[in-house]
């Protein structure tokens, strides 16, 4: 598993294709973003026609281990983007309808630890090449609300459960990947 990670517009999705494509001639790029509204429809639109029409799509942000199994064909990347953003979903299902200002943070935080712990049981237990982009979320000053802290706080922890699990990991800085790990 290969963990690839920066800032916002980092060129970490770029990096990983890369990566992927190079270890790979077919790649299972499983997507974990939601529409909701215009604007992320047409993000998605962009990050779908960037990507070879070859690759194989599947969108999901649960129970990964459906899709990364033992029985994925090593000749086959699996590319995951990405983390933070399946993160988001998770803890926006586990908060529910609920005002966030509420929410239980320690419950939602067991609760993605849980997915994160089977993502991680599956990557190890899958043959195929697996990178799992992520966004660093550390790096800047604290977020003023709740919500924004938490998040940053549990996907500061998951990223780094990730990275020890990791056997390699890329920092990618303006466009530029380093190897880190």
């Amino acid at each position: 598993m290969m963990l690839i990670t920066g800032g916002a517009r980092s060129g970490k999705s770029r990096q990983a294709e890369e990566l992927a494509a190079q270890a790979a001639s077919r790649v299972l790029y499983i997507a974990t973003s939601q529409i909701f509204d215009g604007e992320m429809a047409q993000r998605v639109a962009h990050h779908k026609a960037s990507r070879p029409a070859h690759w194989r799509t599947v969108e999901a942000w649960r129970d990964l281990g459906r899709f990364i199994t033992p029985a994925n064909p090593p000749g086959e990347a699996i590319l995951l983007e990405c983390v933070t953003t399946l993160v988001t979903n998770l803890m926006f299902d586990e908060g529910g309808e609920q005002d966030p200002e509420t929410w239980n943070y320690a419950a939602i935080e067991a609760a993605v630890n849980q997915q994160i712990d089977q993502l991680i049981a599956a990557c190890a237990a899958c043959p195929a090449p697996i990178f799992l982009v992520t966004n660093e979320v550390g790096m800047g000053i604290v977020p003023e609300n709740r919500l924004a802290r938490h998040f940053r706080d549990i996907a500061g922890r998951v990223n780094q459960r990730l990275a020890q699990a990791a056997d390699g990991v890329w920092l990618v800085v303006s466009g530029i990947g380093v190897k880190i790990k």
